[in-house]
Parts: C-alpha cells; structure tokens; sequence
C-alpha cells in the first residue's frame, strides 16, 4: 500500500516552500486564485489520506494508522495556514482593485491582534 508521507521532514518542507511560494505569487499579482491552488490540493490529500484509512490492511495496521493519521494532521494544519493566506491575498487584491469585499474576513483576526 502507497502512503504519499507528508510527515517525512523533506516532503513537509518543499510543501511549505511550495505553499508559500503560490500565496507570495498570489499577493505579487493580486490574484487570490494562485492561493487557491495549495487550497485544493491540501484539501485533495485529506480526502485521499481518509479514504486510506478506512481501506487499511489487517497486515500492519498499526504501522499505517499511526502514519495516515500524522498525514491527516498535517493536512489539516496546511488547510488552515494556506486558508488565512487565501483570506490575507482576497483582501489585498480587493483593496488594489478597489473592490467591496463581501465581508472584510480578517478584520476579526487583525483587531485580536
């Protein structure tokens, strides 16, 4: 059975890289649909991730379920860090093209801050 590992060190960092690298592209060209891409994909690998553990063989059960589920945590974790960068690029390009956002999303989040 093929598990693509997100754990491995080397893979979660060039994720990272990647991830970053699409939202900076998005903000440099104040287009919130670079954002988007890592958005569906870490949503993709979740989906893929869940249905990997409902179909696990009974021959190291353990050994894949300890895995898949680091995998789904950090899936997770990456869907919330590249959601806030998609909000954060959607209010920079609403502001660029003077556009009236629906609903200023991160006004809550700044004004915690």
């Amino acid at each position: 059975m093929y598990i693509f590992n997100v754990t491995d060190p080397i893979t979660l960092v060039l994720l990272l890289a990647a991830t970053i690298l699409l939202i900076f592209l998005g903000k440099e060209i104040k287009k919130p649909q670079a954002s988007v891409i890592p958005l569906i994909f870490f949503l993709v690998l979740v989906l893929i991730h869940s249905v990997e553990l409902a179909v696990i063989p009974e021959i190291g059960y353990e050994y894949y379920y300890s895995i898949i589920l680091r995998c789904i945590t950090v899936d997770l974790v990456m869907i919330f860090i590249t959601f806030f960068g998609y909000l954060w690029v959607d209010d920079i390009a609403c502001k660029f093209y003077k556009k009236k956002s629906i609903d200023n999303s991160l006004d809550w989040f700044w004004k915690q801050v």
